[in-house]
């Protein structure tokens, strides 16, 4: 089995339950809910067939909801769109009602009507995903007036982004706390967070969700200039339960050219906190249409492996695509051949290392002790799952068994890189629940007689945060 998750994007292309139940046979292990698009019994409707898929299939699975964000976008065209073209003048007014299609070739409406404060002269800004620039010449009042520098047609509510960033937009607008209220209803298990600019939006958020009585973990996703500032960004990750590296809008933000660097330091300073990380945007995008993917992308999805993300993300491709299930299996074969190449030197992760938590400790001489043994697996029993996670920070070649009563805790790792969810009803007495560990793996063919696993677990059993002890089991032992 990979390592490595797939988030895969729900849409009109994987909206049955046949569909996304084949989606996780071929590897998928988490489910985006996308709040741009739908109602609230829309994405309601979604999760309860993923719910119900992942019982058909017998696996858990999580569910993200994805907030919007704010909506930095231009209004209705005349036509649906217009041809803008390079060296034309173009007027970017606020004071025109974006509820009306009054947009064409000359001028165009604003969603965000605080975009005149927020450039001046000498700005460049990028609409429609970077296929359109815009110069700024001069500001005066509601309207921006500006030159094209890189025509192209430009249609209904494409987005707006200022190279460099400076955009004043709040991370959460009006739209996204009303999401918050449907994701808690629907109980996701991941909230991303769009376009947060610092741990002040991230905690904002957090207050928001516990106040709605949410429980979700917080993904941040790292799409402004002004976010991969590096104390920012450490900020920004220590507030937050794992970043999405978002390399659309971040790429428009800062340039293409200086994404994969990025994309490899925002991975390992979230691996360094003990957080989990989602490479996101065109991962497979040939996909939507072909049914085999460019050798670029397969390149790409490798890479993100090699880099020790936890999961790759699928948006279109999984969500309006002709092959989502085909596109999860390429991706599934992708992952496993660049994890098969990689070579474990584990050690030198625990070099100069201070463990302050006896949890985290127990964690940590789990993997060694399972490394430098060989064994077949690890298991951690645990009521959060936070002992998986610590383990999966770090690659040890050893598949990672989090194995839990709690089914929220199961279906959150289902994104924790190199880990496997089960769900294991078991009691006080630590004897049982180390049998019921044993069985529980080897009636999934992880493991056989002989084998050698190393467990964690905390005594008592059952309190959340008590993992204390570490134990080697040869399976079968105790039943000779």
């Amino acid at each position: 089995m990979k390592a490595t998750k797939i988030v895969a994007t729900l849409g009109p292309a994987s909206d049955t339950v046949d569909i996304i139940a084949a989606m996780i046979e071929a590897g998928c292990d988490v489910f985006r809910l996308n709040f741009s698009h739908g109602t609230a019994e829309d994405h309601a409707a979604r999760a309860a067939r993923v719910r119900e898929a992942a019982a058909r299939v017998g696996r858990e699975v999580a569910i993200m909801g994805d907030l919007q964000g704010p909506k930095i976008r231009v209004g209705k065209f005349e036509n649906g769109k217009a041809m803008l073209v390079a060296g034309e003048p173009f007027l970017l007014d606020a004071a025109l009602d974006n509820k009306a299609p009054v947009s064409n070739a000359q001028q165009a409406s604003l969603d965000y009507k605080e975009l005149p404060q927020d450039v001046k002269s000498g700005d460049t800004l990028l609409l429609a995903d970077g296929l359109i620039q815009l110069k700024v010449i001069k500001v005066v009042g509601d309207k921006v007036h500006t030159i094209v520098e890189l025509g192209g047609e430009l249609s209904n509510n494409k987005g707006i982004n200022k190279m460099g960033g400076g955009l004043t937009a709040t991370a959460l607008p009006a739209k996204d706390l009303d999401d918050i209220k449907i994701a808690v209803a629907i109980d996701v298990d991941y909230l991303a967070i769009s376009f947060p600019k610092s741990a002040n939006d991230m905690q904002t958020a957090r207050t928001i969700l516990t106040a709605c009585g949410g429980k979700a973990k917080l993904i941040a996703k790292i799409e402004r200039a002004e976010a991969i500032v590096p104390e920012t960004l450490d900020e920004i990750i220590d507030a937050s339960d794992g970043i999405m590296v978002a390399r659309g809008d971040l790429a428009i933000e800062v340039g293409n050219a200086a994404v994969p660097a990025l994309q490899k330091r925002m991975i390992k300073r979230a691996r360094d906190r003990n957080k989990l990380t989602i490479t996101a945007t065109q991962m497979m995008e040939s996909m939507i249409t072909a049914p085999v993917p460019t050798r670029a992308e397969v390149s790409d999805v490798a890479n993100a492996v090699l880099d020790g993300t936890d999961a790759v993300m699928l948006s279109a491709e999984s969500a309006t695509g002709k092959y989502p299930v085909e596109t999860i299996r390429t991706m599934t074969a992708i992952a496993l051949a660049a994890e098969r190449s990689q070579e474990y030197e584990l050690d030198s992760d625990f070099i100069h290392q201070q463990f302050v938590r006896v949890d985290q400790a127990i964690a940590m001489a789990s993997l060694f002790t399972a490394f430098h043994l060989k064994a077949k697996a690890i298991a951690a029993l645990s009521q959060s799952g936070s002992t998986a996670l610590w383990m999966s920070r770090h690659d040890s070649g050893v598949p990672i068994y989090a194995l839990t009563p709690e089914v929220r805790s199961a279906r959150r790792a289902a994104l924790y890189r190199g880990v496997r969810p089960v769900v294991v009803p078991f009691d006080s007495d630590r004897e049982t629940a180390l049998l019921a560990a044993e069985n529980a793996l080897m009636s999934r063919g992880a493991v056989s007689d002989g084998d050698l696993i190393v467990l964690s677990c905390g005594e008592p059993m059952g309190k959340s945060g008590g993992t204390n002890a570490l134990k080697v089991v040869r399976v079968g032992e105790h039943r000779e």
